[in-house]
C-alpha cells in the first residue's frame, strides 16, 4: 500500500506549553545482534569447511565451492536484514498536534502532522478478527502506523494511542494548585 505524500498545510500553530501526551519510537524487531550474526556466520563457515574436507580429499572439490556460496548467501541475507532494521517510526501526540515520522532504511524520512481533534484511529481487521493494520485518518488522509509490530503488540499500542487521542480531544487540562 502506498502512503500519501507528506503533508503539512493543515497544521495547528505550535504552542510552547504543549505537553506531550503520547510518544513512541517503533523499530522492527531483530532477533540477532550484529555480534550474534557474526557468530552464526562463523559457525556455519566452520561447519561448511569441515563438511567440505572429504569432498576435496576425494577429488570432488567443486562441491566445496557450494559450501562457500551458502556462506556468502547467508551473509548477504543477514546484511540485507540488518540494513532494513535501520528504519523506524516516531509518533508524538500533544494537545494540539499529532506528528508522525517514518524513516526508511535508507534514511529518507516522511512526515505527517494532524490535528488530534480531527484524527481517528481505524483498525483494519481480517476475517478471523486478527488486527491487520492501524491507520490514522484525518480529513481524507490516512497513514498506516505500527506495521513493524506483531498482532498482540499492535493491539496494545492501538489501545494506548486511542486513549491518548481521546485525552487530546477532551481539550486542555488545567492544574489548579
Amino acid at each position: 500500500m502506498t502512503l500519501p505524500a507528506p503533508h503539512s498545510s493543515r497544521l495547528c500553530a505550535a504552542h510552547h506549553d504543549d505537553p506531550v501526551l503520547f510518544s513512541a519510537v517503533l523499530r522492527p524487531h531483530r532477533s540477532l545482534t550484529p555480534q550474534g550474526i557474526r557468530l552464526v556466520i562463523g559457525l556455519v563457515a566452520i561447519a561448511g569447511l569441515i563438511a567440505a574436507i572429504p569432498f576435496v580429499i576425494f577429488g570432488f572439490w567443486p562441491v566445496a565451492g557450494f559450501y562457500g556460496l551458502d556462506i556468502a548467501l547467508l551473509y548477504w541475507a543477514f546484511r540485507t536484514n540488518m540494513t532494513a532494521a535501520k528504519s523506524y517510526e516516531s509518533i508524538i501526540l500533544s494537545q494540539y498536534h499529532l506528528d508522525i515520522k517514518k524513516v526508511a532504511y535508507d534514511g529518507i524520512p516522511q512526515n505527517w502532522r494532524f490535528n488530534p481533534v480531527w484524527t481517528t484511529l481505524n483498525k483494519d481487521v481480517m476475517t478471523d478478527q486478527t488486527l491487520k493494520h492501524l491507520r490514522l485518518v484525518s480529513k481524507g488522509e490516512s497513514v498506516i502506523i505500527a506495521d513493524c509490530l506483531n498482532t498482540d503488540d499492535k493491539t496494545d499500542f492501538g489501545k494506548a494511542l486511542q486513549s491518548a487521542l481521546a485525552t487530546a480531544k477532551r481539550g486542555p487540562v488545567f492544574d489548579h494548585d
